[in-house]
């Protein structure tokens, strides 16, 4: 497969990925409203979701103060953000138009539907869209497309790099949506343990349609240790940083054996999922949810540069 090609595939999986992190993150804000307010951070709410997406610098250089209908705006419609909904979709579908040939028909028609159904939304009145309603729209459409692609796409390295792309943005947005804890969720640190701080992590399980889930992994009672591991380091969680690390790898060596060649990625990817085998959840609040995830974090991120060295070239993003 062509370097080029093989990017644009690995772009439409990871900007089909955000846009549904960003509703994700939109939703954990919806629901942080509604609470009762136990305290103030230094950040609001609203502005944690800014921090947490790595968005914080553009929003304050187009709207200054963080108001959340501006927020709210920045990150679903605005395509100033690169990273907002629209932006996401539209990428995507553009990724897509230009490598047709590679994927099948159901795959481009449920992306190209996405795209539609986005332009018809954005022609609306914003006061007439509920944010609910947007997100959930968002998880659906991303659904659809990861479907059509589970159902109808040969196994062979364009799959390899669709997935690898899906995996690698999973596992750092993940690490992001739960870096919301850090940023504001818990503003001193006398809640933790505290009634209010079991629910505010079922407010993310929530978000992340995980609830449920959870309760099936675990039972009893909600402890943040119980949803941190299963977050982080279960595997039957579809979500966990590790299930994303170790998906990513299975991946990379697929293509390693489709074109009998390993390197660096296969390397990084094997140390990274063998650290968080090792790890136990008592050793990540030891050394800090925010640093363990700010750690893991830049780690994906080198994982992300090393598979672009190694695979992708052109200029698709």
């Amino acid at each position: 497969m062509l370097s080029r090609t093989a990017e644009n595939l690995f772009w439409i999986a990871r900007y089909i990925e955000r846009a549904e992190t960003m509703a994700r993150l939109l939703e954990v804000g919806a629901r942080i409203a509604l609470m009762p307010s136990a305290g103030h951070g230094y950040r609001s709410e609203w502005e944690s979701l800014l921090q947490a997406s790595g968005t914080a610098e553009g929003f304050a250089a187009k709207y200054g103060d963080p108001v959340q209908r501006n927020i709210e705006s920045y990150l679903f419609f605005d395509r100033d953000n690169p990273s907002s909904v629209v932006s996401c979709i539209e990428r995507a579908r553009e990724n897509a138009r230009i490598v047709r040939t590679a994927m099948t028909s159901q795959v481009w028609d449920a992306l190209n539907m996405a795209f539609q159904e986005m332009r018809q939304l954005e022609r609306q009145a914003r006061s007439e869209l509920e944010l609910t309603e947007l997100t959930e729209w968002v998880n659906r459409q991303a659904a659809m497309v990861r479907g059509a692609m589970d159902a109808t796409l040969l196994r062979n390295d364009g799959y390899h790099f669709l997935n690898l792309g899906f995996a690698l943005e999973r596992a750092d947005n993940t690490a992001r949506l739960m870096d919301v804890k850090y940023y504001v969720l818990l503003p001193r640190l006398d809640f933790v343990g505290s009634g209010l701080d079991n629910y505010q992590w079922q407010t993310l399980l929530r978000a992340l349609s995980a609830h449920r889930a959870f309760h099936w992994a675990y039972g009893g009672e909600i402890t943040a240790a119980k949803i941190a591991h299963f977050l982080i380091l279960n595997r039957q969680s579809p979500r966990s940083l590790i299930t994303a690390t170790e998906t990513a790898m299975e991946h990379l060596d697929q293509l390693a054996r489709d074109y009998h060649k390993s390197g660096p990625a296969q390397m990084r990817a094997r140390a990274v999922l063998g650290e968080l085998s090792e790890t136990r959840i008592e050793d990540i609040f030891e050394e800090g949810l925010h640093e363990f995830l700010t750690r893991f974090i830049r780690e994906i991120s080198e994982l992300t540069e090393m598979v672009q060295h190694a695979y992708l070239s052109g200029e698709a993003r």
